[in-house]
């Protein structure tokens, strides 16, 4: 994203919020001036002063945490929604933007090949996770939910919230779901629901859904999956043969989620819920007092523990999907198929490089590696001088302390190795931008400087 394109962005806006005043016919009445009206570009040039007090989340150069710009349809459509403000809690408050929503959302639960099912957005993946779990808990009152070591620790909390015991299961060498470790926790508790991620927010690891199946069909639990994350590369042609069997399997689940604010180009929050039963929606009943509610067709609110949501994010979320279609092979999916390159690509460079651990082959666009050093302590600072220094080159990156297991044995003393925390510091890397793979020279030239430096700064 260049800066040529906030301007592009204020065009769109401005054609689509004409074409919204057009679509109104009412009568002219009393003049009314918005407070504030005269001084609002000065307030407006004080906050775009606040805001560069930020990292530059949309440039390439920045690949650490799970920050991608919106498309600038969305940026449009979102602003252009925002001048009348729908609710979608009720039809009432949001006509046109309910009916954007189910059609919206209709398409993402088709990406996993449901035509039958039960959904809607939500403010964000953990409330979306909530929705899923409270589910589960009516399906299966009293018992636990299980979930991997790399699991998003919002499962814990929520579990925690819901009442609902949470038992973690240990990650293999590649951070994914021990099957093993679940087959055994099955066999000595009362699971009712197995949480299953499709692309965790550390690794972007893939856990093994098609043999969480199979235990389904033996210890009869529910299966939700977490693909807040990794939910959108159902649709990327290159992703490897292993985790593409269990992208595939994701259609099996009870229940999705998934982020349409992570790699849907969508401003936050943007979450959405999917249930394959769509009697689950019986949880959801109640009686409203409101007297509002004056359509007697179904409304999003009686699907949804929320209450009021922003209607804007429906019509962002239907015109991005409008102009960009979830198909495989589309500009879209060619959009994650890059990020996936450009990781796969770093991968390659930091695995030839002598200052760099890198053993996991990224499963999606995630890339996680430690950096050489004598000591599990030396390797932690070396890592963290990295950041500071690739910081001061303008390369973003970000910290994540990971197992030591996933280095394997006799990679550092095995008395320190024994002695530590059994975490290493790590540097990580988000290559969600489909422009990080023609800037992979350029962020490699600085990297490699970056973590020159640091090998001989620290531990000499």
């Amino acid at each position: 994203m260049a800066k040529s394109d906030f301007t592009s962005i204020g065009e769109f806006v401005n054609t689509a919020l004409r074409n919204l005043a057009g679509g109104f016919d009412l009568p002219e009445g009393p003049a009314y001036k918005m407070p504030g009206t005269e001084r609002i570009h000065s307030v407006l040039a004080e906050t775009a002063a606040r805001m560069a007090d930020n990292y530059p989340y949309f440039h390439p150069l920045y690949a650490g945490q799970m920050l991608k710009p919106p498309h600038p349809v969305a940026h449009a459509a979102y602003a252009m929604a925002m001048t009348v403000n729908p609710n979608n809690h009720a039809l009432d408050g949001g006509r046109a933007s309910s009916a954007m929503e189910l059609e919206a959302v209709s398409e993402i639960a088709g990406i996993f090949g449901w035509q039958q099912f039960l959904g809607h957005l939500t403010s964000g993946g953990t409330f979306a996770n909530l929705e899923a779990l409270w589910v589960a808990g009516k399906t299966a009152p009293g018992k636990r939910i299980a979930a991997s070591s790399q699991a998003h620790y919002t499962h814990s909390r929520i579990s925690a919230v819901l009442g609902l015991g949470c038992i973690e299961i240990p990650a293999d060498h590649r951070g994914r779901m021990d099957i093993a470790a679940l087959e055994s926790t099955l066999q000595q508790s009362d699971i009712g629901t197995v949480v299953v991620t499709l692309g965790t927010t550390s690794l972007g690891a893939v856990d093994s859904l098609a043999e969480v199946l199979k235990l389904r069909e033996r210890h009869g639990f529910r299966v939700h999956v977490d693909a807040a994350y990794g939910g959108y590369f159902t649709l990327a042609q290159n992703l490897h043969p292993e985790a593409r069997r269990h992208f595939d399997a994701a259609g099996m689940a009870d229940s999705i989620v998934i982020d349409p604010h992570k790699h849907g180009l969508q401003p936050y929050g943007c979450g959405c819920v999917l249930f394959r039963d769509p009697a689950v929606g019986r949880f959801y009943k109640h009686d409203s007092p409101y007297t509002y509610f004056t359509s007697a067709q179904l409304h999003l609110g009686e699907i949804s523990l929320e209450c009021s949501r922003a209607g804007a994010s429906a019509v962002a979320l239907w015109a991005t999907q409008r102009l960009l279609p979830l198909v495989p092979g589309g500009e879209f999916a060619q959009g994650l198929e890059a990020g996936r390159e450009a990781a796969l690509e770093l991968h390659k460079r930091l695995q030839a490089s002598p200052l760099a651990l890198a053993p996991l082959q990224p499963e999606l666009d995630i890339v996680v590696w430690a950096i050489q050093g004598n000591s599990v302590e030396e390797s932690s600072a070396r890592a963290r001088a990295t950041f500071e220094e690739a910081a001061r080159q303008n390369l973003h990156l970000a910290l994540v302390q990971m197992p030591i297991s996933i280095f394997g044995e006799g990679v550092w003393n095995d008395s320190d190795a024994k002695g530590s925390s059994g975490v290493v510091t790590c540097l990580r890397s988000v290559l969600m931008k489909p422009e990080h793979r023609p800037w992979m020279d350029d962020i490699w030239s600085r990297l490699e400087s970056a973590m020159s430096a640091a090998a001989a700064n620290v531990g000499q």
